[in-house]
């Protein structure tokens, strides 16, 4: 019967146990895949974004002069060194004129030796597409360079509407596929044909998730999509929902398919996060028992001591007993502690999950206006090119707009940008001119003191200036119900430090500490007027760049942000 007790006991245990993990383990599979989620909608973006980029480009270059000339038969040297021109600025693989038959009569790519001049594309889906009066799309390995790309075409026609050619570009991929393998997750793209187009692991490319069908190997075939390519099945596997093995690994796997043509983005995460965690929770809960276990044994033991014998001896091993009680109530605690330690890590998980979706979100509905303004830019350039100064003004602008939402990128990326001396003084002219429509809404003094020497630091200027304008944007909103507004601005150098100061007489901090404003989504506006990322961005910009900023309220009134870096002379004195 004891063994018979024993071993119920051991079974209830291992039960115990058993249950306790795989519930714990089921919560945090359930957050590794929440988070997950927000990676694979930020990869879902940055492909609509790079596949959408330049999808005007042709549209704009179909009504083009000098394209519709060179379609009627004039020479064709000053159209090649147009497109040249437009394909490296826009950093495009190539951009290239094809006559209805499909031969290509200009191209940005005339002067190399795999120039696409005097070659016949009349096999390629894009080109029917675009002579039948549609936008041709199209992805495929070059027949000409051998290398991979995306082909956008559109019709060029006459007066009359009647087609005389193809105008087509093509883009590349290349930095988009390395910055996937640079991320050290596991990522793939395939076509409706289940193809793999692009990966972060190079041995995946071109390998399919499924068998094809003959149909679909002649169509392949027929448009030279993949020449010399086996398109072998993929070494994967999907097991459940979300759950999936690849290359012998199971992964948690999800897939994104708001894609265009029917593709599919594909991302493999790894559970040992979750698995850890699940342990973790497991060896506290087995310690917690234990715990208890051995108060309740220190319980019996002693009430059968007091009805026993009240001797000398007895009271000193029931003080032992107290002693190590307090040593097992001490390691709960520390349990304990440690518990609190990872649900607060949970927490800002959790933020900063819904803080990379936040960020995807609005990259994915900003790209598309910016990317037509570009080309809208590029059409001004071409129909009026005596504006080139006022396009190059505001192509400034724009340039400024797309480098601000690749900042918005860099909640989910890993990689550091090169750094390089950059002048804060230089920075905060930069900055005040972004705030000079506020500040003359507002007429708002504003004071500055810099030093007639540059103060260098390393750094990426465009960020610095980010920190700056958040500042003085925070600063100018402060003052904006004071009878005399004033912001005032410093900058020196101390300690082997490089600093810069902002202070307002608006209406303070309050009783919100830098800690309290630092936190994503919390702002002392009012509802409306922000989303209290500025302090979040700009710390993290901080921290990155190896600075510090304090914060406090003035005894004047108003509130007083000292933000400091190392200085440039000293790190290369270092």
């Amino acid at each position: 019967m004891r063994s018979l007790s024993l071993l119920l006991s051991a079974t209830l245990t291992v039960g115990i146990v058993v249950g306790i993990f795989r519930v714990s383990y089921g919560y945090f599979v359930s957050e590794e895949l929440a988070k997950a989620q927000g990676r694979l909608t930020l990869y879902q973006s940055t492909v609509n974004a790079e596949f959408e980029r330049f999808s005007h480009l042709t549209h704009v270059l179909s009504r083009d002069t000098f394209v519709i000339a060179t379609a009627q038969g004039e020479a064709t040297q000053e159209l090649n060194l147009r497109l040249e021109g437009f394909a490296n600025q826009a950093g495009l693989d190539a951009i290239y004129l094809m006559d209805a038959t499909g031969l290509t009569i200009a191209a940005s790519n005339h002067a190399d030796p795999g120039s696409f001049i005097g070659q016949n594309y009349a096999f390629r889906p894009y080109l029917q597409q675009a002579l039948s009066g549609q936008q041709g799309r199209f992805y495929a390995i070059g027949t000409t360079t051998g290398l991979p790309g995306y082909f956008i075409a559109d019709a060029v026609r006459d007066a009359q509407g009647e087609v005389l050619g193809v105008i087509a570009i093509k883009i590349g991929f290349a930095p988009l596929e390395q910055s996937w393998r640079g991320s050290g997750e596991q990522v793939l793209l395939a076509n409706q044909d289940g193809v793999v187009l692009l990966s972060s692991n190079p041995q995946w490319r071109y390998q399919t998730l499924g068998a094809l069908d003959q149909a679909q190997r002649q169509r392949i075939d027929a448009s030279r999509q993949f020449p010399g390519q086996g398109l072998h099945p993929l070494d994967w596997a999907a097991i459940s929902e979300t759950r999936a093995r690849i290359a012998g690994d199971e992964r948690l796997h999800l897939i994104a398919d708001r894609l265009h043509q029917g593709w599919e983005l594909h991302y493999f995460a790894s559970d040992d996060r979750a698995v850890a965690r699940s342990w973790l929770v497991t060896a506290l809960a087995v310690l917690l028992a234990g715990v208890a276990l051995i108060f309740v044994q220190i319980q019996r033991v002693r009430q059968v001591a007091v009805a026993l014998r009240r001797s000398e001896q007895e009271e000193a091993k029931l003080r032992q007993a107290n002693a190590q009680l307090a040593i097992e109530i001490a390691e709960r605690n520390t349990a304990q502690r440690r518990l609190r330690r990872t649900e607060r890590e949970l927490e800002r998980a959790s933020r900063l999950a819904a803080l990379g979706q936040l960020s995807a979100s609005v990259t994915h509905e900003l790209v598309q206006p910016i990317a037509a303004m570009r080309n809208h830019l590029a059409a001004a350039e071409i129909a009026r090119p005596a504006m080139t100064g006022l396009t190059d003004r505001i192509g400034g602008l724009v340039d400024r707009m797309e480098g601000i939402i690749r900042q918005l990128k860099f909640f989910a990326r890993s990689e550091r940008e090169e750094f390089q001396d950059v002048d804060l003084s230089a920075a905060l002219s930069a900055a005040l001119a972004l705030v000079a429509p506020n500040i003359a809404e507002f007429q708002v003094e504003i004071e500055t003191d810099t030093p007639d020497a540059p103060v260098l630091i390393r750094g990426s200027s465009l960020r610095v200036e980010q920190v700056m304008t958040n500042l003085l944007r925070n600063a100018i909103d402060a003052v904006e119900e004071n009878a005399a507004p004033k912001v005032a601005v410093a900058i020196g150098v101390s300690n082997g430090q490089a600093w810069f100061q902002v202070a307002d007489n608006g209406h303070g901090l309050g009783d919100a500490t830098l800690n309290d404003l630092q936190e994503p989504f919390v702002s002392t506006r009012e509802s409306g007027r922000g989303m209290g990322l500025g302090l979040a961005i700009s710390a993290s910009i901080i921290n990155d760049h190896g600075g510090t900023m304090a914060a406090h309220n003035a005894d004047s009134g108003g509130a007083v942000f000292t933000v400091t870096f190392p200085d440039a002379d000293a790190e290369d004195a270092l």
